[in-house]
């Protein structure tokens, strides 16, 4: 459905992405993850033609976007960052408006501007001014404009940036929805909403692609092992300086006060048993020990190098 071929842009001197290379299937939900300044946002606007490429190509359904802008842009509904709302318009009119400008015969306008309230939960506040909706809500108008032609392909960038707790989960809840029937591509920096709607993960990290997989194989392919967490009674740095010690142990991190570790290892049969022997002998007090994979945010911050840029609500 979408086909990114060695996808470059400069900047002058900058190299905002470098030569991208990925696909997205029909009926995918691809989320596109990556710190702020990663080139999310810049690739985006390029496979919806808003921009153009430096090199490269990008083919949505066989059409080049820029050779066949037209056909290309009948088959996506884009959300920016920042939702392109005309906040001195009613809901209903703006939708409206929004259908006309894409091409939408004119008997189906109705129907396309209705159909598009309903899948938003817009109905109740259609004949509202935009400028006098919340937060929340004009990004429910940015999802319905993208949604008013009836696209196979949607493009949501960052759409839950800035909501509160209540309106994130509506938006979440709307996205999990909307991929029963369309193929989806959502940039975010926020770990849940990936972890929440996406089937395949892109990482991208100073516009290069450093890992391409579904979440549980980006587990396996970082972990090259398993983690351990273990839960003692009396921690000290003499217990973890002796864990670490141990064939097989390749790292031993202290998360908390309260006696939690995680003991990254290699894949060795017997090593949770010479662990467990290990601990017991130090007299430490065993409360819970148990392997567990690893999980986006520990692939995320191993891949990008960075906690400033993590989201985690």
């Amino acid at each position: 459905m979408i086909e990114v071929t060695n996808l470059t842009k400069r900047y002058g001197p900058h190299l905002a992405i470098d030569g991208l290379n990925f696909t997205v299937a029909k009926g995918e939900v691809v989320g596109f993850l990556g710190p702020n300044g990663a080139g999310k946002t810049t690739t985006m606007k390029i496979i919806t033609g808003y921009m153009a490429p430096s090199d490269g190509s990008v083919k949505v359904a066989g059409f080049d976007v820029f050779e066949n802008p037209v056909e290309v842009k009948q088959r996506i509904g884009y959300l920016p960052e920042v939702p392109p709302v005309y906040t001195d318009m009613y809901v209903n009119e703006y939708l409206t408006f929004v259908a006309k400008l894409k091409g939408v015969p004119s008997e189906k306008i109705a129907s396309m501007v209705d159909s598009s309230l309903q899948k938003t939960n817009l109905q109740e506040v259609h004949k509202r001014l935009i400028k006098n909706l919340s937060k929340g809500f004009r990004q429910r108008v940015g999802i319905a404009q993208a949604l008013v032609s009836d696209p196979e392909i949607l493009i949501l960038d960052e759409p839950t940036v800035g909501l509160d707790p209540k309106q994130v989960a509506e938006i979440r809840h709307l996205i999990q929805e909307l991929r029963k029937s369309h193929t989806i591509i959502l940039s975010t920096h926020i770990l849940p909403e990936v972890q929440a709607s996406c089937e395949r993960i892109i990482i991208i990290n100073r516009g290069r692609i450093v890992a391409e997989d579904s979440l549980e194989g980006l587990s396996r392919k970082m972990s090259r092992g398993q983690r351990i967490f273990l839960k003692i009674r009396r921690n000290s740095k003499e217990l973890v300086d002796s864990i670490a010690s141990l064939d097989g142990v390749r790292k031993v991190e202290s998360v908390d006060g309260n006696g939690v570790l995680h003991v990254d290892t290699d894949e060795t049969e017997d090593l949770l048993e010479r662990l467990s022997d290990h601990v017991v002998k130090k007299g430490v007090g065993l409360l819970e020990m148990r392997s567990s994979t690893f999980n986006l945010e520990d692939i995320f911050l191993k891949l990008t190098g960075s906690e400033s840029h993590i989201a985690k609500h």
